[in-house]
């Protein structure tokens, strides 16, 4: 029996010396208990140390990624399968395990007791390979494990989704900030100038006329040209002479223009975010991007944590992305389910009449869910799939508004028609020539099913009519019965009187 060791160093060979122990499964921790027993226990055969770290680093990914490294294969193939050695193999992964008796044919051990043998021999390591000393090997370790991780970050540096996740983050937060600020510039410079915000709408041309006019007085001196419209800067003047509002001093006007800057500030740099946010996803994702644009894939891909994540996901789960707890509520409640999440804010969707948005988000869910695949797995950076895909959602959605424009033809062709149904004065006559263009079964059959109407709906109307008499009846012996002793109450009151 055999022990495969990977360590930091290299790959370590062992000969398992009592056998009967092992394959007992009894308690090894003594057997392990010091380095003498540990000696006594395993025997090293071979071990073959890694030339420089990059040796190291890709053997260590290789055991992540659940692969069979080449330095590995050559160990084990050299030491093991030349020698015709038909011992079983320990390791420490079970994925290895099976890759190695594909590979190589060699019959591999990783339960519960084998794995004990793994843990005493890492234990003394030291006295068992005198070769590397306890310092080289933690040295050895840190350098591997630095190396792995700047190797997982660096794993594709054209796909990094952290930033997109981040960016779009932001975005929403700067969204927030600036209307907030907006809404205070409005509520501030409102007492002074109410009428303007009738007039300027825009919050970034709101801002920038405060920052030029100043004071109302200052209106019709002031040329906003740059700012506004004509017609705009017009209405704004005419109104300035006429406003309601109170006054402020200086200072108040410094303040208010402080915040008007620090304003104008976030605008500008939530453009150059947004650019920035454009670039990444078309490098990114370019395909969710052709589809649903870039805000929408962004905040997908960090609603989902990243591109891999949300590439795992079905089309279902794409559809409903961002509306978990509507969901939930359904399903808590047993009633109808959400149709879509944010994929809602896609311009395909928007452009889609309301009674058709479910089919063209399921529809569009199913290609984003392609395209996510192609974007994450593939590599290729151009956006062929996307553009093929959006052009079959708009063929679906054409043929959907389609079918409705042919079914109202339809209808208007059959209301215009010499047969059709009249709504005027005669509604209840249908036309004789319309008539005569029934077939002969057809007029039988619909004959014989308003006969058989007729004789269902008699005994219907008799078991009414009955039951309109018994009620005619109860209520007039109720009055019949309540007549004297209103009699009694009339005589009461006149003999009080």
């Amino acid at each position: 029996m055999l022990v495969l060791l990977e360590t930091a160093a290299g790959f370590g060979l062992f000969k398992v010396m009592k056998e009967g122990k092992v394959a007992e499964a009894t308690d090894l921790s003594k057997d392990f208990a010091t380095s003498e027993k540990a000696e006594e226990m395993v025997k090293l055969k071979k071990f073959s140390k890694f030339t420089d770290q990059a040796d190291a680093l890709a053997a260590a990914t290789a055991m992540v990624e659940g692969k069979l490294d080449k330095n590995l294969k050559k160990f084990l193939k050299k030491n093991i399968v030349d020698k015709e050695l038909n011992d079983e193999l320990i390791v420490s992964d079970s994925k290895l395990a099976g890759l190695v008796k594909e590979k190589l044919d060699i019959q591999c051990l990783c339960d519960s007791s084998s794995l004990e043998v793994l843990r005493g021999v890492r234990l003394h390591m030291d006295a068992l390979v005198p070769a590397i000393s306890t310092a080289a090997m933690k040295q050895m370790q840190i350098g591997l494990s630095h190396s792995l991780s700047r190797h997982k970050l660096k794993f594709s540096p054209d796909k990094v989704d952290t930033m997109v996740v981040q960016a779009i983050g932001l975005l929403d937060d700067l969204d927030k900030e600036v209307n907030t600020y907006s809404m205070r510039i409005k509520e501030w410079y409102g007492w002074h100038f109410p009428e303007m915000q009738k007039i300027v709408v825009d919050n970034t041309m709101y801002a920038k006329t405060i920052l030029s006019l100043g004071m109302v007085k200052n209106c019709a001196k002031t040329d906003l040209s740059d700012i506004l419209p004509e017609e705009m800067e017009s209405e704004l003047k005419a109104a300035a002479i006429l406003s309601m509002g109170t006054e402020i001093s200086e200072e108040d006007l410094e303040n208010i223009q402080a915040l008007c800057t620090q304003t104008i500030k976030l605008m500008e740099y939530r453009t150059e975010l947004y650019d920035y946010l454009k670039n990444r996803m078309a490098a990114i994702a370019p395909n969710l991007t052709v589809l649903v644009g870039e805000l929408v894939g962004a905040r997908l891909i960090s609603h989902a944590g990243s591109l891999m994540n949300l590439a795992k996901q079905p089309a279902s789960t794409v559809q409903i992305l961002g509306a978990e707890k509507a969901l939930f509520r359904a399903l808590k409640t047993k009633k109808d389910t959400p149709k879509y999440g944010l994929i809602y804010h896609a311009s395909l969707i928007g452009q889609a009449q309301p009674k058709f948005k479910g089919k063209i988000s399921r529809v569009l869910a199913a290609k984003c869910a392609l395209s996510i695949r192609v974007d994450a797995l593939g590599e290729t950076s151009t956006a062929t799939i996307g553009i093929e895909d959006r052009i079959k959602v708009e063929e679906r959605l054409r043929q959907l508004e389609g079918r409705t424009s042919l079914a109202a033809n339809k209808e208007a062709k059959v209301m215009s028609a010499p047969g059709a149904y009249s709504g005027g004065d005669d509604a209840a006559a249908y036309n004789t020539a319309g008539d005569s263009t029934l077939s002969s079964k057809k007029r039988k059959k619909s004959e014989e099913d308003d006969d058989s109407e007729e004789e269902e709906e008699k005994p219907k109307k008799k078991e009414k009519k009955e039951k309109k008499a018994k009620k005619a009846k109860v209520e007039s012996d109720s009055d019949e019965e309540e007549a004297p002793k209103k009699k009694k109450k009339k005589k009461k009151k006149e003999e009080s009187e």
